[in-house]
């Protein structure tokens, strides 16, 4: 794995160079074919390589946007390595900036695509499909200030809590008022951003998470 990193790194593979065979860069490295068959399955798992069966396909450095970071965090989150806390905070930073930077860009396809995912959760009336609405919701805004780091970012701290917003969601006798305010919350992030308001799109998602999290998380 290393050594594909370096080539990476060094330029010499780049998007859709072809890797050389199993058995050739085991030759060439002095290692097992399983050693290399290994560290590409980890890297097929963090979205750099990709292979195709059949003659010509072969394996191939074609980096794509991966959910290994949300992967990732959701294990560091069981095993206590980071906190809900931490992440929220990560999370308000990270939103503020996306949201800014998506009322000063309003990039159009993603802002049609998050007033499309606000009608859906309108009518969507339990926890789970309201909760998968509601993160792509997020993306979509994060995908409006056309910074893919950002929204790669929001996508995997969203995955890392998922399930224990679900639940908590579930538990939620008030789950009805809940989810109208978040709707809301929605709302009005979505019309700052839609007119250009940077400094209140901003202060709105930071409002935003930070009730979310009073309501489920806290």
């Amino acid at each position: 794995m290393g050594y594909i990193d370096s080539q990476i790194l060094a330029g010499e593979y780049v998007n859709g160079t072809r890797l050389p065979a199993e058995r050739d860069l085991a030759i060439h490295l002095g290692v097992s074919r399983g050693a290399v068959r290994e560290a590409i399955r980890v890297l097929q798992a963090q979205g750099i390589l990709v292979s195709g069966a059949g003659r010509g396909n072969g394996t191939r450095v074609q980096a794509t946007s991966t959910n290994a970071m949300g992967r990732i965090l959701r294990l560091q989150l069981a095993l206590d390595i980071v906190s809900f806390a931490d992440l929220t905070e990560t999370r308000v930073a990270l939103e503020r900036a996306a949201c800014a930077a998506a009322a000063r860009r309003r990039e159009p396809e993603p802002l049609d695509r998050a007033r499309e995912l606000q009608q859906r959760m309108r009518t969507a009336l339990d926890p789970n499909p309201f909760n998968e609405l509601d993160t792509q919701f997020h993306v979509a805004l994060a995908e409006a200030g056309d910074n893919r780091l950002m929204s790669d970012i929001t996508v995997a701290i969203r995955r890392a809590v998922q399930d224990p917003i679900s639940i908590a969601e579930h538990a939620l006798v008030s789950w009805p008022t809940v989810r109208q305010t978040l709707i809301d919350q929605h709302d009005a992030m979505l019309t700052a951003i839609c007119e250009g308001d940077i400094e209140r799109a901003a202060r709105l998602t930071e409002e935003h998470i930070r009730h979310a999290y009073r309501i489920l998380l806290d």
